[in-house]
């Protein structure tokens, strides 16, 4: 993938900007319309077709994604969105030759899993489908735009919080449990980016590292084996909340106290937790699950109005969505209760 034109946006600036460029895309056909006569040309007044292959709503950060899509759709009555959610990449690759079948022009893609995800949209990108990855970042540089939250910043600025929590940079001494979750771009750039500043400090020691798959019940299977094998932990880098709650059971169902746990992408609870001062939870590091929206936002003005290739030209071909940290100090500011995530 071409990183040449990586942009630091947040995921409400990107949106904003997509519906202003596909607004932009259609004025010079309003102008027109006095002196010429509106195009005829079917590839442009035909309605366009756009699948969104996401993973289905297996736990909150998911179901997160699968909210903002179905928003997202509602705001573009003029295009034909279908919504497929799998729970397998066996599944979303057969979803995707559904979608393909259908002959849709764009295929935004939250993959499963990276590996098996990236054959077949290499195969849409190939028909000449837009291809707009979200997320999980294919193994080819297959899509014509790929959006992604800095996975490398999530895990390096939550592994400096937890150095400076457990006595700070040079000083810092304690036993940590590190979960990881799905085998994708997303959990290799997090746990290495952790890593990292974690080898740093001779006194932290990695007693336990495991993948949970970014799953509450699995985290907690996972978590409960590690603390028989680990003997004494100070804390657990979960990197994600489904996975942090999940940790949080374990502990309680073997009475082990005094372990606090990190995990990440601002669920609300946990998020609530962090600014009420819950010393389980001392911090948190966001990841929006509306970037599927930025993608669909993208693909829709992409195809909006025709001139695809032209407006293909200056759109940044990777957009990378910052992240940051959350503290008691401003926890607050994302704090949304009436969120579904």
């Amino acid at each position: 993938m071409n990183t040449s034109s990586i942009l630091k946006l947040s995921s409400a600036v990107l949106l904003s900007a997509s519906a202003l460029f596909a607004i932009a895309a259609t004025e010079p056909i309003a102008a027109q319309s006095a002196t010429k006569p509106a195009p005829t040309d079917a590839a442009v007044t035909a309605t366009k077709k756009i699948g969104v292959s996401i993973p289905a709503a297996d736990h909150g950060w998911t179901a997160g994604v699968v909210w903002w899509a179905k928003e997202c759709a509602k705001l573009h009555p003029e295009i034909e969105w279908t919504i497929a959610t799998a729970e397998t990449p066996e599944k979303q690759v057969s979803d995707i030759e559904t979608l393909m079948a259908k002959k849709v022009d764009a295929l935004v893609i939250l993959a499963t899993e990276s590996a098996p995800i990236t054959p077949v949209a290499e195969e849409a990108h190939n028909r000449g489908i837009l291809v707009v990855n979200v997320d999980r970042g294919f193994l080819k540089p297959v899509a014509d735009i790929f959006i992604e939250g800095d996975n490398k910043a999530f895990g390096r600025k939550s592994a400096e919080f937890m150095v400076s929590k457990l006595g700070g940079k040079g000083k810092a001494t304690g036993n940590i449990i590190v979960l990881e979750g799905i085998p994708c771009t997303v959990n290799t750039d997090r746990v290495t980016a952790a890593l990292e500043v974690f080898k740093a400090e001779p006194g932290i020691k990695i007693v336990g590292q495991q993948a949970a798959n970014w799953n509450r019940q699995k985290a907690l299977e996972v978590t409960e084996t590690l603390l028989q094998k680990a003997g004494k932990v100070t804390a657990i880098w979960a990197s994600d909340d489904d996975m942090a709650l999940g940790a949080e059971q374990a502990l309680i169902e073997k009475g082990v106290d005094g372990v606090w746990i990190l995990g990440g992408a601002g669920m609300k609870d946990i998020i609530k937790r962090v600014m009420n001062k819950d010393p389980m939870f001392p911090g948190n590091v966001t990841y929006p699950p509306s970037m599927i929206a930025t993608g669909m936002e993208l693909a829709a003005g992409v195809l909006s109005g025709g001139k695809r290739e032209e407006k293909m030209r200056y759109m940044p071909q990777h957009l990378m969505i910052d992240v940051d940290l959350v503290t008691p100090e401003n926890a607050a500011k994302y704090y949304f209760p009436n969120s579904v995530y």
